[in-house]
């Protein structure tokens, strides 16, 4: 139902008339019968606003007498006292909202007239629809409001119009219970998921760090990785999306703040072709060379990575941009009739560089600023059901420490992305030290191997599951982790 007018008709905020048949403000959505259905069925039938409890808010009712009555219930709910038409009055009447609210004479209308317990359900979803509906024109004028003032700085309008646009609420907000029957099945997971990677984890590829982590990172966790510059935080990042996006056909999604497209690009075609980054800038290369090259590029475009190095950028970008490049990749998915549906796998590279706020805020407490995009990251993560490998500095605190090894404490900035993590990763690579200066006994094997490093992958917090260290090979020509354990691949020539 549409309105005629753009204003309410003062005798319908007055009570004056039941107003069915009228409609609202022009062009605005409003279901005005099912909005009399939910509050007469509420009002009618113990129990029904439990029923529907999350779905509505006072704000979702566009007439002013109904979002009085539902305002009234609220309370009277809060005081545990029974809801009826009584109650209700009474509550509207101690506010001095009675006659707001249509008076007496209205509510014996809505509980003799109009009771639908029935599909009380139902007409609540009419009326959270059309609420988001008004929300999405709200936000539309705003974003309007923004274009037409112009401002000199367009990005930070940019991000305020993608604020507006993910503040509008969807049209189911409720989150009902599960029945455990219907959970049992999920928890070993599909015969052959594991292997298919159809609904299971994403795998990172290194084997012993998918044992440790239940065989991957999982939807809805936050995975931070986190080492000093310079150790190799970007070129784990980029091995993992590799694997995931090779070795499982997962759509991967890369937030580089640091690095640009192109960078990005050659990092992954360096390490798939095993050839430096300074031979293919520079196109040095041998013919062989140029074959792996080759090899590696066809190999590399079949692969679903979406990279977007946009610098940096806000928590409400990386929030937008995520959920509509997950529902395109769904309703393709769909359209093709494919099991696994939307994105396998997003990186943020890396957290510091991340706007929590608008970017003109940016000497705003950074502390509070960090703790906002860490909690954000797992909501978001959540809300995908999809895991989020998040990259983080460290402190200096670690190069004063003998041996230099990384510990929780030392997340830059922060102690929350600790506690908003489901896994936390240190890179500790003894290579990047002065090795009289800080032998220990976590590498087990610290002689150099050519261009291959040991290093430790140091799973100090795992939510689900066991924490421990994994051996890795780092081949620093070509920026890449491998298995430790896995055959070497032939060395890398020399110029």
């Amino acid at each position: 139902m549409v309105s005629s007018d753009p204003v309410y008709d003062e005798q319908v905020a007055a009570g004056r008339g039941n107003g069915r048949g009228r409609s609202g403000p022009r062009g605005v959505p409003q279901d005005q019968a099912a909005e009399e259905a939910v509050l007469g069925a509420i009002l009618v039938e113990p129990g029904v606003y439990e029923r529907l409890a999350g779905m509505l808010e006072p704000t979702d009712f566009m007439d002013p007498r109904h979002r009085a009555i539902f305002a009234a219930v609220l309370a009277v709910f809060e005081r545990y006292e029974a809801i009826d038409q009584i109650t209700v009055a009474a509550e509207l009447s101690n506010q001095g909202r009675l006659q707001e609210a249509g008076g007496q004479a209205y509510l014996n209308e809505l509980v003799y007239e109009l009771p639908a317990t029935v599909g009380a359900e139902h007409y609540a979803r009419l009326v959270q629809r059309a609420a988001t509906y008004r929300d999405m024109i709200r936000a539309a004028g705003e974003i309007g409001e923004l274009a037409y003032q112009a401002d000199p700085n367009v990005g930070e309008s940019l991000t305020r119009a993608v604020e507006l646009i993910y503040g509008v609420r969807g049209a189911d907000r409720r989150q009902d219970f599960r029945v455990l029957e219907d959970l049992l099945s999920d928890v070993l997971g599909e015969e052959g998921d594991a292997e298919a990677g159809v609904d299971g984890p994403t795998r990172t590829g290194f084997t012993d760090l998918d044992k440790l982590l239940n065989e991957g990172m999982h939807g809805s966790d936050l995975v931070v990785l986190a080492a000093r510059p310079s150790v190799g935080k970007s070129a784990l990042a980029l091995t993992v999306a590799r694997n995931a996006a090779i070795g499982q056909t997962l759509p991967v999604a890369i937030f580089s703040l640091e690095m640009s497209a192109e960078q990005v690009a050659g990092r992954l075609v360096s390490a798939e072709s095993r050839v430096e980054q300074s031979r293919l800038r520079l196109g040095r290369h041998t013919e062989e060379q140029g074959g792996r090259i080759s090899q590696a590029i066809g190999l590399l475009s079949r692969a679903e990575i979406y990279i977007d190095d946009t610098a940096g950028q806000s928590l409400a970008e990386i929030r937008a941009k995520s959920r509509n490049l997950h529902t395109r990749l769904q309703e393709r998915a769909h359209r093709q009739g494919e099991h696994r549906a939307g994105l396998g796998l997003i990186i943020v590279d890396h957290i510091q560089l991340v706007h929590g706020w608008a970017r003109a805020q940016s000497d705003t407490n950074r502390v509070s600023e960090i703790s906002l995009i860490s909690r954000t990251l797992k909501e978001i993560a959540r809300e995908l059901q999809v895991p989020i490998l998040a990259l983080s500095q460290l402190s200096r605190a670690v190069e004063r420490r003998h041996p230099p090894v990384p510990q929780l404490s030392d997340l830059r900035e922060s102690g929350s992305i600790e506690q908003d993590a489901d896994v936390v990763v240190f890179i500790y690579r003894e290579d990047m030290y002065e090795r009289e200066d800080y032998q220990d006994d976590l590498v087990s094997d610290a002689s150099r191997m050519g261009d291959h490093e040991i290093a430790q992958l140091l799973v100090a917090k795992h939510r689900h599951g066991a924490v421990g260290r994994i051996d890795v090979r780092f081949v620093s020509t070509i920026a890449k982790f491998e298995d430790f354990y896995a055959q070497p691949e032939p060395g890398v020539d020399e110029f």
